[in-house]
């Protein structure tokens, strides 16, 4: 899953062969299915009504596709992605298109999103990248975000190459900055979506 390719580094066959399918990989094809099955019941219980749509900013290989259509047969799945491979590769067949985590904003995506996910990508984006695509991020949710980051107090294990680390509060700083209510387990809400969430939902008012 990429957001903006660190210098020298390319998210080619090589490295989803690496940390994907090889004794190196830190997540399992089980990982991926509990959390794309958690993200849309959670989206689908805010919403109160089936996921429609689905925008995955950095999907890689679209690993969270399958297991979405699966759920959800008719869904409206869109990818974006940085690597070259990953598009030339699958994104005819699983709706990917080319961009990065900044891009997301100026990509003329159709309409808003039911669900708009982000995993493992956040950590690898510059800052003024990071603040314009969490904003574009915001514009395009209409009901929840799945925006799966690690702070630096978190044990982290993987692709360590151009990590930035940043402490929670920063990332948390930078999530409000965009607009974003939090609700818990890497899920966050437009602002203006506060009135689907009961007052506990929420960890701020």
């Amino acid at each position: 899953m990429t957001g903006r390719r660190a210098a020298g580094k390319r998210y080619d066959r090589s490295y989803f062969d690496r940390w994907y399918r090889s004794r190196e990989k830190v997540v399992t094809p089980e990982d991926t299915t509990i959390k794309a099955r958690f993200a849309l019941a959670a989206a689908e219980y805010m919403l109160g009504r089936r996921v429609q749509s689905v925008l995955d900013v950095g999907c890689g290989e679209g690993e969270w596709r399958a297991v979405l259509r699966r759920a959800r047969p008719q869904l409206r799945y869109t990818g974006v992605d940085s690597s070259e491979y990953t598009v030339k590769r699958y994104g005819r067949r699983r709706g990917i298109r080319h961009g990065s985590f900044g891009d997301v904003g100026t990509m003329g995506l159709r309409g808003r999103f039911d669900l708009v996910i982000c995993a493992n990508v956040i950590q690898y984006v510059e800052t003024r990248e990071l603040r314009r695509g969490l904003r574009a991020i915001r514009r395009l949710t209409r009901g929840l975000a799945f925006l799966e980051a690690f702070a630096a107090e978190d044990d982290v294990e993987g692709d360590q190459d151009g990590w930035i680390v940043r402490p929670a509060d920063v990332l948390r700083n930078e999530f409000h900055r965009a607009g974003f209510i939090a609700c818990g387990m890497h899920c966050w809400m437009p602002r203006e979506n506060r009135w689907r969430a009961a007052v506990l939902e929420v960890a701020e008012n």
